[in-house]
Formats: C-alpha cells, structure tokens, sequence
C-alpha cells in the first residue's frame, strides 16, 4: 500500500486540530507551518476534509479550522478516504468487483484478505489515540514486532 503525500498531509493536518489546547479555530497558515505542508495544497486538502463532513471552518480575523466532532471519533481510514477515495483497489477498482479466471481466481481472496487488513489497522486508529502517543491493538503489537521496522 503505497500513502500518497496528500493523504500523509490530511492525517497530519488533522492531528493538528486535534491537538489539545485549543482555544478557537486553527488558521490554515499556522498548521502549514508547524506541519511543513504548502499552503495551497494544505488548503486543497482541508476544503475535502471540510465536504467530507470531518473539518469545519470559518472565514475572517477570527475564523480557521476544528474538527466536526471529537478526536476520539475521527479514523485515520475515514482521513485518507476524504481525500484519497477508497483504501484499496486494484487497477483503480475494488477488489470485490475483480474477476479472476483459472489459476488466478484465488487472488481476488488476497487483495480483499489485504483491505481487511488495511482497514484493521486505520479503521482501529483515532486521531486521539495519535495525539495520546497510545496506540490501540492490534496496532501497537504490531508495530511492536522488530519484523515490523525492517525494509522489505
């Protein structure tokens, strides 16, 4: 699974409004800066998340962004599929809608075994989990694992 940079931006920008201490709207400038995002694409990416129903905002001196609801309600999956549609697919569609003919017909199993997978984990995370540094299982056993870290 590859993570595209408009998706690594919109979860970063996310954790951002997640942060504790905030006291107001986070302007769009601000978390460009502290996250080392450009602006017009942060921006981009913060319109989608804003139509996906995960970020508001508001305009003028006072305005900027917050999240719609809690931090403890926002997955990563529903972040990267705002800006990135769904988690997995193959040649562009999704694995349930794949036909493999003969020696290949078990393949369809594997990429919907890889979504599940995929899901397990960015289904389990929420941006609060992130903010607290506490990963929930089965996320944190496996990147606990020392095969997790190494480059395949």
């Amino acid at each position: 699974m590859r993570i595209s940079a408009k998706a690594d931006y919109a979860v970063r920008a996310a954790i951002a409004l997640a942060a504790p201490g905030q006291d107001g709207p986070l302007k769009g400038d601000r978390i460009a800066d502290e996250q080392g995002i450009p602006l017009r694409f942060l921006e981009n990416i913060l319109g989608e998340l804003r139509h996906a129903g995960l970020v508001q905002s508001q305009r003028g001196a006072d305005g900027g962004y917050w999240l719609a609801r809690p931090a403890d309600r926002v997955t990563v999956a529903e972040i990267i599929r705002a800006v990135d549609g769904p988690l997995a697919t193959v040649r562009g569609e999704r694995p349930e809608d794949l036909e493999y003919l003969g020696r290949a017909q078990r393949l369809q199993d594997v990429w919907v075994g890889l979504r599940a997978n995929i899901r397990e984990v960015l289904e389990a995370v929420t941006l609060a989990d992130i903010v607290a540094g506490e990963l929930p299982e089965p996320v944190g056993g496996i990147v606990s694992r020392p095969d997790a870290w190494e480059s395949h």
